[in-house]
């Protein structure tokens, strides 16, 4: 387990509710998922900037990942890893932060992504 409870930003939160609503999907932790995994793709580090949790969202870790517990502390792991970071409990709690905000940031941010077709058009290849 990286973290206990994940509490977002609330810019995250604004951003999120936009994703929801042109995606059709419902849950805060299945958007949060898909962003962590959009940018943990990227394979660069994310700015080091001080994150507000200050929204209402909230979940804890296991509504998080679901029965993907061990999967998600893996690619945290094996992220850290690629970037030549340390992989001890604080270094994989700051990076998956990091990844989850600009995750956030970068699906909420493209006009691409207008409705859950397009979300999934991110993992297809052509």
């Amino acid at each position: 387990m990286i973290v206990k409870q994940i509490r977002l930003s609330n810019k995250a939160k604004d951003r999120l509710s936009r994703l929801k609503a042109k995606t059709g999907i419902k849950n805060w932790n299945v958007l949060c998922r898909w962003a962590l995994c959009y940018s943990l793709k990227e394979k660069t580090m994310p700015t080091d900037i001080h994150i507000e949790q200050d929204s209402n969202v909230e979940m804890s870790w296991f509504t998080f990942t679901g029965e993907n517990s061990e999967l998600y502390d893996a690619l945290m792991i094996a992220w850290c890893q690629e970037m030549n970071l340390p992989t001890d409990s604080e270094t994989l709690a700051k990076y998956f932060k990091l990844n989850l905000e600009r995750g956030i940031a970068y699906l909420s941010g493209t006009k691409f992504i207008n409705n859950i077709d397009d979300l999934l058009n991110l993992v297809v290849e052509d």
